[in-house]
């Protein structure tokens, strides 16, 4: 079970955070340094082998119109060695949507910064997808006090331009908006969007869990509209400098089919002053969410040498 605990952003924005298990405490046998069993012996153990990683602060980050339960399975698996905390985003999942609210990159990372310092999670690992691997470098570039090491998945440093943004209004409104069930959903988004060339059905998964249902059928639990004036706040500008100014560690991630290159991942993990880099086989651009082993199986040796 997850359990929820209220934020305030940027702006006075509540944001729903969500921790997965029950904070890590103290083993009286670690406490008095006897132990029958070593760290490395326990069954089904999550990464870490310290004392100080028993503690540590996870903070996940979920990208453009997605939310913290889709970190259910990497919190879940990360909570019995680590205090994991996914956080819906402003405009996402159960966090308030104001019709005014700032959408700004500054908005998104000052959220995160909040988070870490309300909940008391920092020095903190930031585990980002998409959107949300953009917030945790910036903020790790702003705070470093606040962050002990970076995880991006999925995300591109370069700008992606004016007809990127075009291209995703235009997606926008050719949802076919009310679904009648949420079987529909995972078909359109699996199998019939325009933007699939192959069934996906993860993606059809994946959209699912953001639909809520309402008088007339299954819409978002987004605004459209917010999603693009969030999106048009960084697809227009590069963050390499940004990217350099990360001193932690921090692991590239990406999926073989997704959208970040071998090419461009490889020079982030260049311009990163401690970069490293992982790839996961038979994935797309939600690669947490199609090959949740496989994902776990990269980001576990970035994390046991943290």
């Amino acid at each position: 079970m997850a359990r929820r605990i209220d934020v305030t952003g940027a702006g006075g924005v509540r944001l729903a955070a969500w921790e997965f298990g029950d904070p890590p405490k103290p083993d009286p046998a670690h406490a008095t340094g006897h132990t029958d069993q070593a760290p490395d012996q326990a069954p089904d153990q999550p990464p870490g082998t310290g004392e100080q990683d028993r503690f540590s602060g996870v903070l996940l980050l979920h990208g453009l119109m997605g939310r913290a339960s889709h970190w259910a399975s990497t919190a879940r698996w990360l909570s019995g060695r680590h205090r994991a905390v996914a956080l819906d985003q402003r405009g996402h999942g159960q966090s308030d949507k104001p019709p005014q609210a700032s959408f700004t990159r500054e908005a998104y990372v000052e959220d995160a910064e909040a988070a870490l310092e309300q909940l008391g999670l920092g020095p903190a690992v930031l585990i980002g997808h998409a959107m949300g691997a953009l917030t945790a470098w910036q903020l790790a570039a702003r705070r470093p006090d606040l962050v002990r090491g970076v995880i991006i998945c999925d995300m591109r440093a370069s700008a992606l331009g004016a007809a990127s943004q075009r291209e995703w209004a235009q997606w926008f409104k050719s949802w076919p908006v009310p679904f009648a069930t949420l079987a529909d959903v995972r078909k359109w988004f699996g199998e019939d969007d325009p933007w699939v060339e192959r069934p996906i059905p993860s993606r059809g998964e994946f959209y699912a869990e953001v639909m809520h249902e309402s008088s007339d059928g299954w819409r978002p639990v987004f605004e459209p509209d917010q999603m693009l004036k969030s999106r048009e706040t960084w697809v227009y500008d590069a963050h390499w400098e940004e990217l350099a100014q990360v001193q932690c560690p921090a692991l590239v991630v990406r999926g073989l089919d997704g959208e970040l290159g071998r090419a461009e991942a490889q020079e982030m993990v260049r311009v990163l002053p401690l970069g490293e880099y992982a790839e996961v086989a038979d994935a797309g651009h939600l690669v947490h969410y199609d090959q949740p082993e496989a994902w776990r199986a990269a980001i576990e040796p970035f994390l046991n040498e943290l």
